[in-house]
């Protein structure tokens, strides 16, 4: 299920490095360390006019303070740095998926005509599947459905959608189906201001770097 999502959600990066470019660390291989940001704080500064003269500006990210989460029981406290660990593990994946997604689609309005597009499509698949199915073995199940999560959040659509615009209604239709057997949902979607309110404040945490 997890190999699925991936597999048919992004598309294939060059994973190999050189003297100029080292080679890329995967999320799911880094060591997640609870005590050090996940993403680095950014600080852009420049100039702009101001009454016809120069001026220095800062533009700084999001600071957010939230009051301390109320954890009574050591069960709380070990779903909570679960929650934290597995948002710091995953989300990073789920971006790197939307900024693909968006790659893939904008090569394929390049392409002239449906043929050439199902057939870069099926190449894409073959490629995805041997170069995601050892990345996603490293994933809990747990950590695979808030990938699902995740994603929608990222991507602002659904897992199940986004299939759907790429690979048509009856293969999406057959992979939700495949997903539903293991008790997941490729249709979940993210509710920030509801059952996922607590993720949502993980993870704008953790993009802001204070997590």
């Amino acid at each position: 299920m997890l190999l699925v999502v991936l597999c048919l959600l992004t598309g294939v990066r060059a994973q190999t490095g050189s003297p100029e470019q080292p080679v890329r660390v995967n999320p799911e291989d880094r060591e997640v360390d609870m005590n050090n940001p996940t993403f680095v704080p950014t600080m852009k500064v420049g100039k702009t006019l101001l009454d016809g003269d120069s001026a220095l500006f800062m533009d700084l990210s999001n600071v957010y303070v939230y009051p301390p989460v109320e954890l009574k029981t050591s069960k709380q406290q070990k779903a909570y740095s679960r929650l934290v660990r597995n948002v710091k593990k995953v989300l990073p994946i789920a971006k790197e998926c939307n900024a693909i997604i968006i790659e893939t689609y904008e090569y394929l309005q390049t392409l002239p005509d449906k043929r050439a597009k199902d057939e870069h499509m099926k190449k894409v698949e073959k490629d995805i599947y041997q170069s995601y199915k050892p990345r996603m073995k490293k994933l809990t199940y747990s950590q695979g459905k808030l990938l699902i999560k995740l994603i929608n959040r990222e991507c602002n659509s659904s897992a199940y959608d986004i299939m759907k615009a790429f690979l048509g209604p009856i293969r999406s239709g057959f992979w939700q189906a495949f997903a539903w057997t293991f008790g997941a949902s490729l249709k979940k979607e993210y509710d920030a201001e509801g059952t996922d309110r607590l993720t949502e404040r993980v993870v704008l945490l953790v993009e802001a770097g204070q997590l």
